[in-house]
Order: structure tokens, then sequence, then C-alpha cells
């Protein structure tokens, strides 16, 4: 049996930066059958999770999919400005937590594991 560690996960500057910035993901789930599950989803970041909802949320497969295994990983990349090819982005693998309040439902992400690519800045860009 596996345990997710109790502390949140930290994020750098950069990670957090661009987490911040973006506003499309794509979530995998995990289907009873064991099958893979993508999605494209819009989601907010407070620094140490992301949260999403949607039309029809309860309604969806991923939704099912939390309810009954609340393992995810959620990719969050694209291509940087520019004139080479420069992709960057983020892969974050914890658990979702079906979540409920005034609003409406939504899905809380709180990741456990990362790894990231082509976020790191030069010295000159961190010093603007």
């Amino acid at each position: 049996m596996r345990f997710f560690p109790l502390t949140a996960l930290k994020f750098s500057e950069e990670e957090a930066e661009y987490l911040a910035s973006q506003k499309l993901a794509r979530i995998a789930t995990v289907s009873r059958d064991g099958s893979p599950h993508v999605v494209p989803v819009t989601y907010e970041f407070d620094g140490e999770s992301l949260y999403f909802s949607g039309w029809n949320l309860k309604e969806s497969l991923k939704f099912r999919n939390i309810q009954q295994n609340g393992r995810v990983a959620v990719v969050i990349d694209d291509l940087a400005g520019g004139t080479r090819w420069s992709p960057r982005g983020i892969e974050l693998r914890g658990s979702a937590e079906i979540m409920e309040d005034q609003g409406g439902v939504y899905v809380k992400v709180k990741p456990v594991r990362k790894s990231a690519w082509g976020l790191e800045r030069s010295e000159e860009e961190r010093e603007k």
C-alpha cells in the first residue's frame, strides 16, 4: 500500500508562475477496467493544488473514475514564444478529491510528484 505525503508539494518560483499563468490542462484518470482516460480541463491553481469543475461534471467519465480511484496525472504544457522549438510544461501526479460548496461540485487535485521541463529561466530573465 502506498501512502501520500502529508506535506504539500513545493513548487519552484518558475513552476508556480507557469501553473498560475496557464488555464488548460489534460487530466488522466483510470477506469474501473484499468483503461486510461485523458481529457482537457480548465483549472485554477492556488500555489499548492489544482481545481477544476465543468459542465455536467457529475455525469462525466473522469468524475466516475475519480470517485472509484482518486489517482490522477495532470499535464500542463505549451510552446514558449520565439522562433525556435521550445516546449515547456509540468506533469503532476497525485490524488483527486471531489468537493462541493455553494457554487456546486468541483475537483481538487493534490500533487505529490512533479516533473517539469523547459521552465528554467536564464540569469538575465531572473534579473528583470
